[in-house]
């Protein structure tokens, strides 16, 4: 999660945007149930409805967090989900990029270990899957190569996570 003030746009020394105490507890509240009435989180961190109205919509045009319906893959037509480790040669960025735009790719996280990209597919099918790494990650330049953790079940999802 990006953090940003919401009361005000302030900057740790690092230029990492900062964010208030009452702006996260707003941030919990709504992990929590993302439709909870304005009122309801007022009186929880001690605002009027109006303020929490104003702080939520300014953490959402900041970017510090959306409010999205989540859904089941499965249950809206996509069937096969997977992980991705990829490898790459040279500069990560334009990989990186370049899979941000697929619609099919829900994150991109660079990392330290075997893998220099771990992404997550949504696909419709296998054969979508397929098509999505044979035609479409592996011939992206700088690509080295791909390893595909194919999910079978999905136990837990959550995103309820607090804040820090």
């Amino acid at each position: 999660m990006n953090v940003v003030a919401a009361s005000r746009n302030s900057h740790d020394r690092t230029g990492t945007p900062t964010i208030d105490s009452v702006s996260l507890a707003i941030i919990e509240q709504l992990q929590e149930d993302g439709r909870r009435p304005y009122a309801a989180i007022g009186k929880a961190v001690g605002l009027s409805e109006a303020a929490v109205r104003q702080r939520v919509q300014k953490l959402l045009d900041q970017g510090v967090m959306q409010i999205v319906a989540v859904t089941d893959p499965l249950t809206v037509g996509f069937r096969r989900q997977a992980m991705v480790g990829i490898n790459v040669e040279g500069d990560l960025d334009p990989v990186a990029d370049a899979l941000t735009t697929m619609e099919e790719v829900e994150y991109v996280v660079m990392t330290a270990g075997s893998f220099d990209l771990i992404i997550e597919i949504v696909c419709e099918d296998d054969d979508h899957l397929l098509e999505m790494i044979n035609k479409r990650i592996r011939t992206l330049p700088g690509v080295r190569s791909t390893e595909s953790f194919v999910y079978l079940k999905l136990r837990k999802q959550t995103y309820t996570w607090g804040t820090r």
